[in-house]
């Protein structure tokens, strides 16, 4: 997901506190001590927000910019500010808080804040949100600094308590110990409240980590989705919860004309039908009458974008990644020289399509107007978007709103889009009916598929230059793809018509690449684009990582030396090159009928490397054996984690690599389900080694920076076998010989 300006985000998701800004943190303390120790941690960009919502807190607590709160029953709860959606977030959170604190993880509860922009919101980007891998890097220190918080004053109560010196205080698992003294964190709760917050605290060394950095740390979710009980927004269970489904537009900005709905209120079950901002909506009882009255309603639309098809943006990308005109990304005034006066070229024109999200759960979310309030229940990755669009939907001031955040599964993005679609949809149906009960919009795959935001598709052209030794002189790039952040609040980011959501990985780049001028092009369509899983760097890396390793072979060189050349001043890149070629074998002949393929790529602040294995089936298509993945992203929070995600990126960029693709024609997409917008099976999933450098530096994300290189050691491997370098993807529908 693309992260945000945050001067941009601050402007747009600015908060009112001014009517709190006269608590004190001691006077927050003061209140919580009844219920126990509610640790309210005056973090440095959240000083005025005292009285704001925290979230469920036990009866006459006052909990201001909590992260921790610690309950006479020793339970431990950390209130999240990031979305899980699989990623592993909340474990990793947990994680840093457990060790500061030195409780037992397994007692650490998870529960998720509400929408608090001024509280809550994401370092990295200003406004309440989960993305662009940002969770444990931009939480790392706040979190570490909220569990030693929370630990100081325990001590502190503890020393009072028993009269002895704080430094006699061990603290392990949940329990104070000295000498024969012995409390648990439940049993000081309300003593340690009464201490004053203490203005700075001395964080662990890491050689003192019992939790950050080892293997055996499980996920603090696992349990609940393997026996049920994790709730997700299907799961929502509210007294006269109704089910809507929508009949949206078939084509791409189509307008209704109009509808018959008696058909549809014949059906036993079906309670409303309502015309709302998204076409028509069928309101029943349950899911199944909701769906037999849309299939029974007539409705009349124009044409919208009828004559919008893939083949024809094709053409017109390609004639504009051939022209002139696009906005500047990078200019080198030497680049036609170089070019011209290069021992060797190498030329090539790249096509990426349109993909869809799909998640495992499709969209849905609960609104429920009632005593002049709104409530929603869904999976509110991006709040402060939710919240305020949300709000505006049904016509009330923010404070009127409460949003309860719930676990996704899978999102890739899709549920951070700026307009909150399946938010405000859920609250027009809701205001639509008239009537104060709850209604849960629920997408069918086929909705989702075919009425979703998609990353866009793109052309790339690239002409590159050699010299007589073999060392790149001169590198001309055109990108042609519409605009992700254009039609959203982060299109003040866009400076002199470049989207860096559709440039990143090629510039800035950390090759150093001589006389290198790129130029990007921005066509509207009717298709709305969103960020996808590594949002640009999903197609930037499979041009700038192909045609690198084109280049080596043009200059008869090794890929990996070849890339090492060029990345003189970038040592923690190197370094997962140099991991990823030596765990791979890189040196070593493979056996007949296979090959290797090398790539590597920077992002999220991210450096990942990834060695493919590939062999051609009896039908001539692809089948990948084997990935070796290395990562440096930092200090390794959960390696376990960690080493999911690459498997999972691994996972994720195949499927779109091999079948990955959204087809329109006369202004629809032609997919509907996962029968013809294929994901990986089970028995197509390779062999994946991961390795982690060690490293002491901040973390960084892990979510995205996994799926990028994949494709592009593919493609570099089936070169390497076959002597065919793939110019589109996906490799669905193209075979290969061996050479």
């Amino acid at each position: 997901m693309r992260m945000i300006d945050p001067a941009t985000a601050a402007a747009i998701f600015a908060a009112d506190d001014s009517a709190t800004a006269g608590l004190s943190r001691r006077d927050f303390l003061k209140n919580t001590a009844a219920v126990g120790l509610v640790f309210g941690l005056q973090l440095a960009a959240n000083k005025k927000a005292a009285a704001a919502d925290v979230g469920e807190v036990a009866p006459g607590a006052f909990a201001p910019n909590a992260f921790v709160r610690i309950a006479p029953d020793n339970v431990v709860t950390l209130v999240i500010k990031h979305h899980e959606m699989g990623q592993g977030a909340t474990t990793g959170l947990a994680t840093i808080l457990a060790e500061e604190l030195d409780a037992e993880l397994a007692a650490v509860n998870i529960e998720y804040a509400p929408a608090n922009a001024a509280l809550y919101k994401n370092l990295a980007f200003g406004s309440q949100g989960t993305g662009g891998s940002t969770a444990i890097a931009n939480s790392f220190e706040q979190m570490r600094q909220a569990g030693a918080t929370a630990r100081s004053m325990l001590v502190s109560a503890a020393a009072q308590r028993w009269k002895v010196p704080a430094s006699s205080i061990g603290v392990s698992n949940g329990v104070l110990r000295s000498g024969a003294h012995r409390a648990t964190f439940g049993e000081l709760a309300v003593a340690a409240s009464q201490q004053p917050v203490p203005q700075s605290v001395t964080l662990k060394d890491p050689s003192q980590f019992k939790l950050i950095g080892k293997q055996q740390t499980r996920r603090v979710d696992s349990l609940a989705k393997c026996t049920g009980k994790a709730t997700y927004t299907i799961d929502v269970k509210l007294p006269g919860l109704l089910t809507a489904v929508i009949e949206r537009p078939p084509a791409f900005g189509a307008k209704l004309i109009s509808f018959d709905a008696r058909a549809a209120k014949a059906i036993k079950g079906v309670t409303d039908v309502v015309q709302v901002a998204e076409g028509v909506a069928v309101v029943a009882t349950g899911m199944w009458p909701a769906i037999q009255g849309r299939r029974a309603l007539k409705v009349q639309w124009d044409g919208g974008a009828s004559g919008l098809n893939t083949a024809a943006l094709y053409q017109d990308y390609r004639q504009r990644a051939a022209g002139a005109g696009g906005a500047t990304v990078t200019r080198d005034p030497q680049t036609a020289a170089a070019l011209a006066s290069a021992a060797s070229r190498v030329e090539a024109v790249y096509e990426f399509p349109y993909l869809a999200h799909a998640p495992m759960e499709p969209l849905n979310c609960v609104a429920w107007l009632h005593d002049g309030m709104l409530e929603t229940w869904g999976a509110h990755q991006f709040p402060a978007f939710d919240h305020a669009l949300a709000a505006k939907a049904a016509g009330l001031p923010m404070d009127k709103v409460k949003l309860h955040s719930l676990i996704s599964g899978g999102s890739f993005g899709r549920r951070a889009n700026a307009a909150s679609d399946f938010v405000v949809e859920a609250v027009n149906v809701a205001k639509a009916i008239g009537r104060p009960v709850p209604v849960r919009v629920q997408r069918t795959r086929e909705d989702d598929m075919r009425a979703g935001w998609y990353r866009p598709l793109y052309v790339h052209a690239v002409k590159a230059g050699l010299d007589a030794q073999g060392d790149v002189v001169g590198w001309q790039h055109a990108i042609v793809g519409q605009s992700i952040m254009a039609a959203t609040p982060m299109a003040a980011g866009i400076k002199d018509g470049n989207d860096s959501s559709s440039t990143e990985g090629v510039w800035p780049t950390p090759y150093k690449i001589p006389a290198m001028t790129a130029e990007l092009h921005s066509p509207t369509q009717a298709v709305p684009p969103l960020w996808w899983r590594s949002v640009g760097h999903t197609h930037t890396a499979f041009v700038m990582e192909t045609m690198l390793d084109e280049l080596a072979h043009a200059a008869r060189q090794d890929p990996v030396a070849f890339r090492l050349k060029l990345l003189k001043d970038q040592p923690r890149l190197a370094g997962v090159i140099r991991m990823a070629a030596d765990k791979a074998g890189w040196s070593s002949p493979m056996p007949a009928g296979k090959a290797r393929g090398f790539a590597s790529h920077y992002s999220f602040d991210t450096y990942v490397a990834q060695v493919a294995e590939v062999s051609l089936k009896p039908d001539g298509s692809v089948r990948v054996e084997r990935v070796v993945v290395a990562v440096d992203c930092g200090v390794s929070v959960n390696p376990d984690q960690i080493v999911a995600q690459m498997e999972g990126g691994v996972g994720f960029a195949l499927a779109a690599a091999l079948y990955g693709q959204i087809d329109i024609a006369k202004g629809t997409v032609t997919q509907s389900n996962f029968h013809d917008y294929r994901v990986l099976r089970i028995d197509e999933m390779p062999k994946v080694d991961v390795h982690i450098v060690n490293s002491t530096q901040a973390p960084t994300g892990v979510g995205e920076p996994g799926v990028p290189p994949l494709a592009p050691a593919v493609a570099n491997a089936i070169a390497s076998l076959t002597g065919h370098r793939v110019r589109r993807l996906p490799l669905a529908g193209q075979t290969f010989t061996r050479a």
